[in-house]
């Protein structure tokens, strides 16, 4: 069973120019582990985390380190939960969690959809 679904797009310049313009931004949205990787990249990556929200039904006091994109040894991206957003998920009956990630032409894009 569907539990919920949510996509998201993001300008990779715009999102640049928001890491450079906060500089703290970086460390704030990703994980050490997600933090040192391109530009493109990170930007769907913040895609999917809001793709995430969104499939969660975007509850206040979800923290952006509770949500982390890490990838299989094929480069499959999955999300490893914890803390605030493994709590929702596990209220909601989440079983799993599928996600897509893209970039191209200047626009990074996640689907995410949870599972029962």
């Amino acid at each position: 069973m569907i539990i919920g679904v949510g996509i998201d797009v993001v300008d990779i310049e715009r999102f640049g120019e928001s890491l450079t313009r906060t500089p703290g931004l970086r460390d704030r949205l990703f994980t050490p582990g997600e933090a040192g990787r391109p530009l493109a990249s990170l930007a769907a990556r913040f895609a999917a985390k809001e793709a995430l929200a969104k499939a969660l039904g975007a509850p206040v006091g979800l923290h952006w380190h509770d949500a982390e994109i890490v990838s299989e040894s094929s480069g499959r991206p999955l999300f490893e939960l914890r803390g605030s957003v493994r709590a929702r998920a596990d209220e909601l009956g989440v079983a799993s969690v599928h996600v897509s990630l893209s970039h191209d032409a200047g626009i990074s894009s996640a689907v995410v959809v949870l599972e029962g």
